[in-house]
């Protein structure tokens, strides 16, 4: 599990730890409060821009805003406070930053992605161009410190292109040495909602066939057609502008489906 002091905080706050498990954090049904997603932590983000947050000031603020929202293995609520811990156990586990793991596990430079690189943690690659720059609102948020989700629920920076590529390799099998992990990764749980997400990716039908998908806060969204064998990103730069990309991704997904069930039923 966590580290002690993360453990307290959250024992502090009525949750049964002890109860919590690996797999619920990452399908998100250990009932844990989004802190993320909390109008409170957005207004200290933007109200202290630099400010370095730390894993602790995250799980700490999750509790200060709310306990426990149902009971571990029960229903899916998305958490990025589930996605700190398991940042946490990670280096606990490996001894290394989270950010040296995913780029030696998931085998970047292996795989070319080469614009792909953790916030802060790493330094950008040289030849890149320019980062988007990336508001909230009219709030221009491009400066923010990257410590205000760096841990586990967002800090990896890559292209469309890249995201893209890594999604396609992912859901066809070249990511992971052994195929029952991605069949497990992908395994559907017994809990409520579990049909729309399964570990660390959500799950929805696009023009009639299944679609693997995950957007990250500020304005990335990503969707993989296992039926097409297409993968799809895009990034707005005005975060609130996401659910249109998300569309447009659908229709990009829908209108390569008519038309290879177009071709296929040709004489």
């Amino acid at each position: 599990m966590a580290t002690p002091t993360l453990i307290a905080l959250l024992k502090a706050r009525g949750y049964r730890t002890e109860s919590i498990t690996v797999r619920q954090l990452m399908n998100h049904s250990a009932g844990l409060y989004d802190h993320g997603d909390d109008p409170r932590f957005i207004q200290a983000v933007l109200a202290d821009p630099c400010h370095q947050w730390t894993r602790e000031e995250q799980v700490r603020l999750s509790t200060q805003y709310a306990g426990p929202q149902s009971e571990p293995g029960s229903k899916f609520q998305y958490s990025d406070t589930g996605y700190v811990l398991l940042g946490d156990i990670v280096e606990r586990v490996t001894g290394e930053t989270l950010a040296s793991v995913v780029r030696k596990e998931l085998r970047f430079e292996e795989r070319g992605l080469r614009s792909t690189w953790w916030e802060l943690v790493e330094h950008p690659p040289s030849h890149i161009e320019l980062r988007a720059r990336q508001f909230f609102d009219d709030v221009d948020v491009t400066e923010v410190s990257a410590t205000m989700d760096l841990y586990g629920g967002g800090g990896l920076m890559m292209s469309a292109r890249d995201l893209a590529s890594f999604a396609k390799d992912l859901f066809e099998g070249r990511v992971f040495d052994k195929p029952q992990t991605l069949a497990e990764m992908l395994l559907e749980g017994p809990h409520e909602g579990a049909d729309a997400y399964r570990l660390g990716v959500s799950v929805s039908k696009v023009a009639g066939t299944v679609c693997y998908s995950h957007s990250g806060f500020w304005g990335t969204v990503v969707y993989y057609s296992p039926q097409r064998a297409i993968a799809v990103a895009g990034f707005t730069t005005v975060r609130n502008a996401r659910p249109e990309l998300a569309s447009i991704i659908e229709r990009v997904i829908s209108d390569a489906t008519d038309r290879t069930d177009l071709l296929s039923n040709l004489p």
